[in-house]
């Protein structure tokens, strides 16, 4: 497999690339085809309109809460050993979630598939970004980790409104089974286990006050409760004072001192967001607004996908020419623009018109953003804390898919009808990548060094590309 100019894998590292890059795509084909299937799968087990945000939410909310730890104990125990874990979870949950007679098991099975991806997920990044090193490789691994996440994106969205179609709602959950016994079967052969030299003890208080704090504050967007926001915000307060504390942290706070980690996880987090929000308001739109068909919604969302599948096959090349800072930043203002239009959008099927368009140019964006901020939220970390750096980068994905559904929706039920809702939404959406965009670029400058006596040492900060 040709890396792109001055970049090529060995045949072992291809076979890896297989295995973590075709996980990933399982996933982003998981997420897409339950997203077209929203509708029937709620209709199905007895949920209203009112519960479906629950069936993203479901998911995403124990993905949130404990994508942190599980990367960090990958880092202690094994990153392989938490992948392949997080596997054969998945496939069990899908199994259930397929076979699910009612709402409580479908929503148990949505939390186990959730923990599943936190298990999986931060486990199969750290060990690309181990496995390849820091600069046009592993740019170049992640653009293409982008690329398939996008293309999964869409296949999941032409695929699952077949599916859905043809076979009901069901099959969107079967459909993981095969592809999970696959990674089960290659992965032991192919993926080597990570080792480490010295192991520290688990930061057990850490890790039940950052999981506990998470999933509450998490909750607390979901379901706007405030005392679920006060319970988090104390629990996370407590996680910081342990963390300061104790002599072998479960998430060392010096490395959120660095700008790249800091900004590049605030830049994920928005354009996630703001993305996962977008679509779930744009698909009842199409499916309850314009009326049209889950394979309809489906060819609606899959053809701009393409633009996605380019952009992850392209960021990497112009990550290594521009530098992550500003890719980031253009990205995002890009994913912004391109909302703009849809707080205009009528309840007229003539409407496609703009919309199909707007989607392709922010898709494109939007996941350019992504691997820009998986390369800055990983840049200048050891390879001792790469768990931990991309526990980060996609506790931040989950944390973001899991409250732009409940916040950009309860901005819409403030109007009185569902379009008038959708507008406002989606202009503040606009609005916040706009501005995320401005702030990012700004806090992501190159720092000049402080001049210093010429008969001390001299020293710089690194400068961020």
């Amino acid at each position: 497999m040709a890396g792109g100019v001055g970049v090529r894998f060995s045949t072992r590292e291809q076979l890896v690339l297989l295995v973590l890059l075709g996980a990933g795509f399982m996933l982003s084909v998981d997420f897409s085809i339950l997203n077209v299937a929203l509708p029937e799968a709620g209709a199905g087990v007895g949920l209203g309109p009112e519960g479906l945000p629950w069936i993203s939410s479901a998911f995403a909310l124990p993905a949130a809460g404990f994508t942190l730890l599980f990367g960090r104990l990958g880092d202690l125990y094994g990153r392989r050993r938490f992948f392949l874990a997080g596997m054969v979870l998945l496939a069990g949950a899908s199994l259930l979630g397929g076979f699910a007679g009612s709402a409580e098991i479908l929503l148990t099975a949505r939390a186990l598939q959730g923990l599943a991806t936190a298990m999986a997920l931060p486990a199969a990044l750290s060990l690309l970004t181990t496995t390849f090193a820091e600069g046009a490789r592993r740019e170049r691994v992640l653009g293409l980790r982008g690329a398939l996440g996008s293309a999964g994106f869409a296949v999941g969205a032409l695929v699952g409104g077949t599916l859905v179609s043809l076979f009901g709602w069901r099959a969107a959950f079967f459909i993981n089974v095969p592809a999970a016994v696959a990674v089960l079967v290659l992965g032991p052969f192919v993926v080597k286990e990570s080792s480490v030299a010295v192991r520290a003890r688990l930061d057990v208080a850490g890790a039940v006050t950052v999981t506990g704090g998470l999933m509450a504050v998490v909750y607390a967007v979901i379901e706007g409760s405030v005392r679920s926001a006060v319970v988090g915000v104390l629990l996370l307060a407590a996680f910081a004072a342990i963390e300061l504390r104790t002599s072998a942290p479960l998430v060392p706070l010096r490395i959120l001192k660095r700008p790249s980690v800091t900004w590049g996880n605030v830049a994920g987090l928005v354009t996630c967001s703001m993305v996962t929000g977008m679509i779930f308001l744009t698909t009842l739109y199409l499916q309850q607004t314009l009326k049209l068909s889950p394979l309809t919604t489906g060819i609606v969302f899959g053809v701009p996908g393409v633009a996605s599948v380019a952009a992850g096959v392209l960021a990497g090349r112009i990550i290594g020419r521009f530098g992550g800072r500003r890719v980031v930043a253009v990205s995002m203002a890009l994913q912004g623009i391109a909302t703009l239009p849809l707080a205009f959008l009528g309840a007229h099927r003539i409407a496609l018109v703009i919309l199909v368009p707007a989607l392709f140019i922010g898709f494109f964006g939007h996941v350019a953003a992504m691997v820009a901020y998986s390369v800055i939220g990983t840049s200048g970390v050891a390879d001792s804390e790469q768990g931990l750096a991309t526990g980060l980068t996609s506790m931040t994905q989950e944390v973001a898919c899991t409250v732009g559904t409940p916040v950009l929706s309860a901005i819409a039920a403030t109007q009185a009808t569902q379009l008038t809702g959708m507008h406002l939404a989606l202009s503040v959406a606009a609005t916040l990548l706009l501005a995320t965009a401005l702030l990012v670029y700004l806090n992501l400058r190159p720092r000049l060094p402080h001049p210093v006596p010429t008969h001390h040492a001299t020293q710089t900060t690194p400068a961020i590309p």
